[in-house]
C-alpha cells in the first residue's frame, strides 16, 4: 500500500520551505519535493518587508536573518538637479536586505530542525484531484515513476508551475514594458549600509542597495536591445544622476523581462497555488517574495486548523478571495512604480517637482512608507461574511474610537509576533475592565479557549473591541454590544462544531 501524506508541497523555494516549516510547527506531517538537484543559488529576491519578517519571526529564523542581512533605515531619493529627499522609514516599515539564497538556507535549516527534509530531483508530471485528496505522478532522477497520494497539495513551484499547468489553470497577463537589469558587486562611492538610494535622472532611473557583506546591488530599467556588461553598468550610473558611484568589481549581472500575471484560480479542490505559481509582477518595489510569504501565512493556520478539527473546511474558501485581492493591489502598486521609474525626460521634471512637494508636507513618511512596506494591503470581508448592520454610522464610530476596520492589517503596535505559531484570535477590548464589552469578550474567550483569547487594547477610555486574526489582519471591530454579538456568530461560522464534516 502507498503511504498517504496529509500535505504535499511542490517546490522548495522560500515559499515551499516556509509552508513546510509553518505546517510542521503546527504538528502537520508534510512531504516537500523539488525538481532541482540542488538548492537554488543567487541573490534573486533581496528585500524582505515587515509583513514577510513577521513570517520569519513566527518560524523562528528572524534573529539569524537579522544577523546575516541589512536593515534599511532610510530611502534616499536623488532628483535631477542635485536635490535629495530622505525618507526615514521608522522601525515598523523597515525592510531587511537578505539575498534569497540566504533566506532559503535559513528556512531549509529550520525545516531540518523540525524533522523535515527536501526530496530533490522529483519532477511532477501529472496531478489528479479526487473528492478526498490528490494523486501526483512524479519522476525521479533515475526516470522512475512514482505516485504520491496526499490529502492536500500546495503548489509553490514558481512562475512556470507544472502543478498549475497540470490542473489546467490559466495564468493570464502581459509582459512588463521595460526589461530590468540587476548588477551586483563592489562599488566605491558615498553610501552606507542601511540606506537604499533611488536616482531619478532625466534620462532614466536606478535603485542602489548596499548590503552588509561589502557588496551592493544596482537595478535599472533598460531597453530591449541593451547588452549587459560592467562598462555598460558604469555608463548607466553616470547617465542616471549617480556620477559618484564607481563599479570596481562585478560579481553577478542579469537582464530579465518581468510579467504581470495572476492565476484565474488560486485553489482547485484540494490544491492551492502560492507565491509565483499564483502571481507575478515587476521587480520594482521588491514585493514578489513578500507577497508569496504572506500567502503562506494566510493559508497555514487555516489548513492546520482544518486538519486538527478546530476549524470548518469552509474557512479555506477565503484563501483565494483574500490573496487574489492582495495580489491585485500589489500588481497595481508595482505598475505605478514602474511608470514612475520609466518616465520620459519631460515627465520626469514634473515627477521630481511632485516628489519635492510630498516630502515637504511629510506625505512620503506618513503615507508612502507604509504603502511600500505592504502595510496598506487589505482584505475583503470574505472569511466571515457580511458586516453587522450600522453602515456609515458604525464605520464612523469605529474610526472615532481609533479602531482598525475589518480587513485592515493589525496595527503594528498590537501585532508583534512571537516565535512559533499562535493560531488563536485575540479579542481585545478597551474601556472599563469591568465594563459590558470586556465582560462579554471574556465570556466568549472562555467558551472557546482553543480559538480565542481575551486581551486589552492600550490607550484611553474609549469603549470598543477588535478581533485580531492569527495572520496579522483584523477580523472584526466595533463599539457596541450588538457588534460584539456578531463576533460570537462569526466565530461559530468557522468552527468545526458548527459545520459537522465527514
Amino acid at each position: 500500500m502507498r503511504r498517504r501524506t496529509p500535505v504535499l508541497i511542490v517546490g522548495a523555494g522560500p515559499c515551499g520551505l516556509a509552508a513546510a516549516c509553518a505546517l510542521r510547527m503546527r504538528g502537520v506531517e508534510v512531504r516537500l519535493v523539488d525538481a532541482g538537484a540542488d538548492p537554488a543559488t543567487g541573490s534573486r529576491a533581496l528585500q524582505l518587508w515587515p509583513p514577510a519578517l513577521d513570517v520569519l519571526a513566527e518560524l523562528g529564523v528572524l534573529e539569524e536573518a537579522e544577523r546575516r542581512g541589512t536593515r534599511v533605515r532610510e530611502m534616499i531619493y536623488h532628483l535631477a538637479g542635485g536635490r535629495g529627499l530622505r525618507v526615514r522609514l521608522g522601525r515598523p516599515n523597515e525592510p531587511l536586505l537578505l539575498p534569497q539564497e540566504q533566506t532559503n538556507a535559513l528556512l531549509e535549516e529550520r525545516l531540518g530542525q523540525l524533522g523535515g527534509t527536501v526530496e530533490r530531483s522529483v519532477t511532477v508530471i501529472g496531478v489528479a484531484v479526487t473528492d478526498d485528496g490528490v494523486i501526483v505522478k512524479a519522476q525521479d532522477a533515475d526516470g522512475e515513476i512514482q505516485l504520491i497520494e496526499a490529502d492536500w497539495l500546495i503548489a509553490a513551484d514558481g512562475v512556470r508551475s507544472t502543478v498549475r499547468d497540470a490542473l489546467g489553470i490559466d495564468f493570464p497577463g502581459s509582459p512588463v514594458r521595460s526589461p530590468f537589469l540587476i548588477a551586483e558587486g563592489n562599488f566605491d562611492g558615498d553610501y552606507a549600509p542601511g540606506d537604499v538610494h533611488y536616482y531619478f535622472g532625466r534620462t532614466g532611473s536606478l535603485v542602489f542597495a548596499p548590503m552588509n557583506n561589502g557588496l551592493a546591488r544596482a537595478g535599472f530599467p533598460v531597453s530591449d536591445d541593451f547588452e549587459p556588461s560592467a562598462q555598460a553598468v558604469q555608463e548607466l550610473l553616470d547617465e542616471r544622476c549617480a556620477p559618484g558611484l564607481r563599479l570596481t568589481g562585478l560579481t553577478a549581472i542579469s537582464k530579465f523581462a518581468s510579467q504581470e500575471r495572476i492565476a484565474v484560480r488560486f485553489r482547485q479542490g484540494r490544491c492551492f497555488l502560492v507565491g509565483d505559481a499564483a502571481h507575478t509582477h515587476a521587480a520594482v518595489g521588491g514585493q514578489g517574495l513578500n507577497l508569496g510569504l504572506q500567502d503562506i501565512r494566510n493559508l497555514a493556520w487555516k489548513l492546520a486548523g482544518v486538519l486538527d478539527g478546530r476549524l470548518s473546511r469552509c474557512v479555506l474558501a477565503s484563501y483565494e478571495t483574500e490573496r487574489r485581492s492582495a495580489a491585485e493591489q500589489i500588481v497595481h502598486n508595482t505598475q505605478q512604480f514602474v511608470r514612475m521609474f520609466t518616465l520620459p525626460p519631460w515627465a520626469a521634471v514634473a515627477r521630481n517637482a511632485v516628489w519635492r512637494g510630498l516630502e515637504s508636507t511629510g506625505v512620503l513618511r506618513r503615507w508612502f512608507a507604509p504603502l511600500i512596506a505592504g502595510r496598506r494591503i487589505h482584505y475583503p470581508q470574505s472569511l466571515y461574511g457580511a458586516d453587522p448592520p450600522g453602515g456609515v454610522a458604525r464605520a464612523l464610530a469605529v474610526r472615532a474610537a481609533r479602531l482598525a476596520r475589518p480587513g485592515e492589517r493589525t496595527p503594528h503596535h498590537l501585532a508583534g509576533p512571537a516565535a512559533g505559531p499562535r493560531d488563536v484570535f485575540q479579542l481585545c477590548t478597551s474601556g472599563a475592565e469591568d465594563g459590558e464589552l470586556a465582560v462579554r469578550a471574556s465570556r466568549i474567550a472562555a467558551e472557546r479557549p482553543d480559538l480565542v483569547v481575551h486581551g486589552r487594547l492600550p490607550g484611553g477610555p474609549a469603549k470598543g473591541f477588535m478581533l485580531l486574526r492569527p495572520d496579522g489582519y483584523v477580523a472584526a471591530s466595533g463599539t457596541t454590544r450588538r457588534e460584539l454579538a456578531h463576533v460570537h456568530r462569526l466565530l461559530d461560522a468557522i468552527t468545526a462544531r458548527a459545520h459537522q464534516e465527514a
